[in-house]
């Protein structure tokens, strides 16, 4: 599978790129299988609950065939590949499992902007470090057809924005937390189980509640560049030296 010409213009200028369809069917079944059967054999810690949240749900499944095969085994792995380089992408060998539980709130949460990465006392991150990447790839095995259902957000644009910042002010800023920039009004992703985007690494986003009476599941994978630790600082202040797919685009 190739991305159009359009779809890569709309990922230049909107950060995110939406994969329709792209996961067979089976592999979303198998998926959603695995957790469930997961949870029904574990259960979910109530203790570990923020941390599963910031982190990934049912600990050690993630680096399982049944989650890896969603990146590893669909046309995905040819569209990153695609945009960021034949053969320039590290092995993909876990996935975070990323639950999100109807709440009993009369009004939704709203979602907040984040960049991944940034410390947090419950994600993994070192304080004081920035554990950036290239791309974030969300697979989506359940429908998600409106708003405040749980839906992975995002803020169109942000990541050039936060491009210009960062040549002003270092891409080191981010350590003392998100560019201070108006990135206006975010979106919510809405689709059917076995959607996936592409997202910018650069991209803000974030998590609206769930008013629904549905779990949402999604994975998301995490893809770096085979030398992400030379372009480390240089992709926050030049988005595509990673994208070698991009370029005719930039």
């Amino acid at each position: 599978m190739a991305l159009t010409t359009n779809q890569k213009r709309e990922f230049y200028e909107r950060g995110i790129v939406k994969l329709p369809g792209i996961v067979p069917q089976e592999l979303v079944g198998q998926a959603r299988r695995a957790i469930n059967a997961y949870i029904g054999a574990y259960g979910i810690d109530p203790a570990e609950l923020t941390r599963y949240r910031a982190q990934s749900y049912c600990p050690g499944l993630g680096a399982e065939p049944p989650i890896t095969d969603l990146y590893n085994a669909t046309p995905i792995r040819d569209v990153a590949e695609e945009m960021i380089g034949a053969g320039k992408i590290r092995p993909v060998t876990g996935g975070q499992i990323a639950l999100r539980f109807p709440s009993l709130e009369e009004a939704p949460q709203a979602p907040r902007p984040h960049l991944d990465g940034m410390y947090s006392p419950t994600n993994g991150v070192k304080e004081g470090t920035i554990a950036n990447f290239t791309a974030l790839v969300g697979v989506f095995l359940s429908a998600v057809p409106e708003p405040y259902a749980g839906n992975f957000s995002y803020w169109p644009g942000s990541h050039r924005l936060y491009e210009a910042y960062f040549r002003e002010h270092g891409p080191q800023s981010l350590l003392q937390g998100l560019p201070p920039v108006d990135i206006g009004e975010p979106e919510q992703f809405t689709g059917a189980a076995g959607d996936a985007a592409l997202v910018h690494y650069g991209l803000a986003h974030g998590i609206a509640g769930n008013v629904s009476p549905n779990i949402r599941y999604a994975i998301f994978f995490r893809l770096s560049h085979v030398d992400h630790a030379q372009y480390q600082w240089e992709c926050m202040t030049n988005l595509w030296v990673e994208w070698s797919g991009m370029q005719a685009v930039v």
